[in-house]
């Protein structure tokens, strides 16, 4: 005979299996999307030594490995060709592997500054670019962006026709601001790590959650802008990034 369940203990079961379940999936999910993103890799990326020197060069040297997954490194590289731009500005560096990809994108004549507040990944950074012969494209300048930014307006380097930020979350809002103010009608922006696994959706999560929730608000309350946020998945797990495009009527 069947031993009857009680209630109480059916739930219990019945959420530990909802637990497990969970758990699979997303052991599971994080597997696929990894191996997804090896094989798109390899299935649309020629092999690259320089790229591949720069994510040693700045692992040997100790650097979080936070940097943009290769098919996103190419997908900023085509965004940039497909608006031609001829003036980039990267705020947050890291070892320099996005800034590679983006200034391959650039034509004869333009340039790329990238805006790093750690002298120790400027470093790596510096010989990463070198590597890959782009130091004549690219000016790396280090130290906290909200300082260097306002000196950028003042030389009258604006307006940028690119803009990718991928910084320190909690100040995002203001590189954003800074962002328009040194944009035209027609420039792009691109904010990295705007989910966060999910954490977007919380509003008591951590600051830098937060900055990136003001930032969203911003963009909505920002006359002129026009705007879209997509999800991603793949190694780097579940997040995203934002995309706006300025108008005519918007602060700049």
């Amino acid at each position: 005979m069947k031993r009857k369940v009680a209630p109480y203990e059916a739930e219990k079961r019945c959420q530990a299996q909802v637990i497990l379940l969970h758990s699979w999936h997303m052991n599971t999910g994080q597997e696929t999307w990894t191996a997804v993103d090896g094989f798109l890799d390899q299935s649309l990326l020629t092999s690259d030594p320089v790229l591949d020197a720069a994510l040693e060069a700045s692992a040997a040297a100790g650097l979080p490995a936070i940097q943009v997954t290769p098919c996103q490194g190419k997908l900023l590289q085509i965004l940039a060709q497909l608006h031609r731009a001829r003036r980039i500005l990267e705020i947050g560096t890291l070892g320099g592997y996005s800034t590679i990809w983006l200034a391959r994108a650039l034509p004869p004549g333009g340039q790329l500054i990238t805006l790093e507040v750690s002298q120790k990944y400027a470093e790596v950074a510096s010989r990463n670019i070198a590597r890959a012969d782009l130091s004549s494209l690219i000016d790396l300048r280090v130290g906290p962006a909200l300082a260097t930014l306002p000196k950028l307006a003042a030389e009258g380097r604006g307006p940028f026709d690119f803009i990718f930020i991928d910084a320190d979350k909690e100040t995002t809002p203001d590189y954003f601001s800074w962002a328009l103010k040194l944009s035209r009608p027609g420039t792009v922006i691109v904010v990295d790590n705007v989910v966060r696994e999910g954490a977007i959706i919380d509003a008591g999560a951590h600051a830098g959650v937060q900055g990136t929730r003001r930032m969203l608000e911003s963009i909505a309350n920002t006359p002129g802008l026009s705007a879209t946020a997509v999800q991603t998945v793949g190694s780097k797990g579940h997040d995203g990034f934002a995309i706006a495009i300025v108008g005519a009527h918007a602060p700049h």
